[in-house]
């Protein structure tokens, strides 16, 4: 070991060593670093917990919007499938109405058709007691004669067409 003798170098860089750290304690240096370092220390667990809750918010805001996600994801399917409901429904109730339509117009063709055949036998009726009023109008006069045939034959002549008709 060296001696430290007054002259010596290492004697005053001893002094100014143990100076230096003299006035270092007693300007309270390391409590004024420790108050620093606590005063960082503090702060960066300020932030850490900030950033934890905003961390937690941020985590409950995206569960939220999953759900909100979910609900309407949920309401879209029902939407379509009420949709598809209705769809159906309403083809369903159309196709009964042109069902409903046709058999309609069948039935008002039937009628009309079968009102055209009345007409057209009782135009052809008419017609042949026309014809059959003239033939035995034609017969009875060339037959009968005088005032006695004209009543005959007008007589003739209504109940045949009472008769045809």
């Amino acid at each position: 070991m060296a001696v430290f003798t007054y002259g010596t170098a290492e004697f005053w860089v001893l002094i100014a060593f143990l100076l230096f750290f003299g006035i270092v304690f007693y300007l309270k240096v390391p409590a004024q670093m420790n108050s620093a370092l606590d005063a960082r220390a503090d702060s960066i667990k300020k932030e850490l917990d900030d950033a934890r809750l905003l961390r937690e918010e941020a985590q409950a805001l995206l569960a939220d919007y999953q759900k909100k996600s979910r609900e309407a994801e949920e309401e879209a399917k029902s939407i379509i499938e009420q949709a598809r409901r209705e769809a159906e429904s309403l083809a369903a109730e159309t196709e009964k109405q042109l069902i409903e339509s046709v058999a309609r117009r069948s039935k008002m063709a039937e009628e009309k058709i079968a009102r055209a055949e009345a007409q057209a036998l009782a135009e052809v009726r008419g017609s042949a007691v026309d014809a059959a009023l003239k033939a035995a109008e034609k017969i009875l006069a060339g037959k009968v004669t005088g005032a006695k045939s004209d009543e005959l034959i007008k007589q003739s002549l209504s109940d045949i067409k009472g008769k045809l008709n």
